[in-house]
């Protein structure tokens, strides 16, 4: 019976996702947007040669520009329109957000509304502008001098025109990714960015799983270590999905309301708190302010390697934040934990949301309402979010120091899995929340119906 039960929930299921018509049309949005992302990345840039840039990428394998590759899905070593990908975009928008909470000005447009949003998305898209332009500039200049002396440059035809031509067309692939990732926001499922970043990373998949699998068959890679792999990706992927669904209730009162029948029983709600509310946003800033100043003292450093002794200061600093080096999981540890803090004070106001529950009469049992519910709801955010950065920063850092402390190609570690499975249950949460709106909307109009026909 159980059995049939499940059977007829699934059909059922299935029954209602045939019916919404407006949720396929999202998904099919979704789907071909990110198709339009995969063959953007096989686009490259003007005036690069493949071949040499995939011989010249070989040599900085299991260095930071592999890890950013991975996050732009191979697009960098390609070297395509979107080679940046959009961490820019989400660079400046941390930038944007940490300067909303110190000035005054952005902080009084912030609460202006919908207005105030439009002007801070504006400062925003600005920021990745210039971003792009610094960025794509360093790329140029570094590709130019890149393998130069020894298996030839990436450049066909370097000067200024190279230059000029590089940085309008990475500014200009990055913005159009911008303007798909809010088209997916507004027009298809999930978040836009978020599910683009995840497309980069799941497309790099298969690759890596080839040469994971390659490795032991070829008998370089013991096939034990192949299983302890799948089986931490496994067991990481669980203890994500259980660490994004725990979540500390606190129980709200309402006081009694008196009807013609008599005193009714007291209401009673919970306000959940996510042990993990800032979500993936902490890994994902955390990397890209690593990630950009590296990838331009990479590129730089192919420049002015030897010619200087800012070249090899250049090299040292690139050489001590190598994915995986010690002062590299420093600072990303640091910026998770930060983003952490940060992120969570954003979206969760305590002193709000005790001024809206003391508006409507509710309360926390044995917590004065007003400054003393704030007090309590700083205290116990404070805390959880203290085991929710503990939890991301164990996730995102001791996969990366296991497999780079064993000498193992495998470049899906724990921020990339992280990454992946919120993105995917987020996505999987708005599109039952689209089949639900639908199958209330059902009901709503056969009420309607019925009620007309008794008329």
């Amino acid at each position: 019976m159980a059995s049939a039960a499940g059977n007829m929930a699934a059909n059922l299921s299935l029954a209602n996702f045939a019916k919404a018509t407006d949720l396929k049309k999202r998904l099919w949005f979704t789907i071909g947007a990110l198709i339009v992302f995969r063959l953007l990345s096989f686009v490259p840039l003007p005036g690069i040669d493949p071949r040499s840039l995939a011989a010249l990428f070989q040599t900085t394998q299991g260095g930071v520009l592999d890890f950013f590759n991975m996050f732009s899905g191979g697009s960098l070593s390609r070297m395509s329109l979107i080679a940046l990908g959009v961490m820019p975009y989400i660079t400046a928008s941390i930038v944007v957000q940490l300067a909303s909470s110190m000035s005054p000005s952005l902080a009084a447009l912030k609460k202006e509304g919908e207005s105030g949003r439009k002007k801070l998305n504006q400062y925003t898209r600005y920021g990745t502008v210039l971003l792009c332009g610094i960025q794509g500039y360093f790329i140029a200049v570094g590709l130019e001098g890149w393998g130069a002396g020894s298996t030839g440059s990436a450049v066909l035809d370097p000067g200024l025109m190279f230059r000029i031509t590089t940085v309008i067309s990475l500014v200009g692939g990055t913005m159009f990714l911008m303007w798909l990732g809010e088209q997916i926001t507004s027009r298809g499922i999930g978040n836009g960015v978020s599910l683009i970043i995840m497309a980069g990373i799941v497309a790099q998949l298969p690759t890596t799983l080839a040469q994971l699998f390659e490795g032991g068959r070829t008998g370089s890679m013991n096939p034990l270590i192949i299983l302890v792999i799948i089986g931490l990706a496994l067991g990481l992927v669980a203890f994500i999905c259980f660490m994004e669904m725990a979540q500390r209730r606190i129980l709200i009162q309402y006081p009694k309301r008196q009807t013609a029948r008599g005193m009714m029983q007291a209401e009673r709600s919970h306000l959940p708190l996510k042990i993990n509310t800032s979500g993936v946003i902490p890994p994902i800033f955390a990397s890209s302010l690593l990630l950009m100043p590296l990838t331009i003292a990479q590129f730089a450093g192919n420049r002015v390697e030897g010619e200087s002794a800012w070249g090899d200061f250049i090299i040292t600093i690139t050489t001590s934040l190598q994915h995986g080096a010690p002062l590299y999981m420093a600072l990303y540890a640091a910026g998770i934990i930060f983003f952490c803090f940060f992120y969570t004070a954003v979206v969760f106001n305590p002193e709000e949301t005790a001024e809206n529950l003391k508006r409507y009469g509710g309360f926390i049992p044995g917590i004065r309402p007003g400054k003393r519910t704030e007090e309590y709801l700083d205290y116990v955010l404070t805390r959880i979010t203290v085991i929710g950065a503990a939890y991301l920063t164990a996730i995102c850092l001791v996969p990366e120091f296991l497999i780079s402390k064993a000498g193992i190609p495998f470049r899906l570690g724990g921020t990339s899995l992280l990454i992946v499975v919120n993105v995917t249950m987020d996505t999987v949460t708005q599109i039952q929340s689209h089949l639900i709106a639908h199958q209330y909307g059902d009901l709503i109009k056969k009420a309607k119906l019925k009620g007309s026909g008794r008329r």
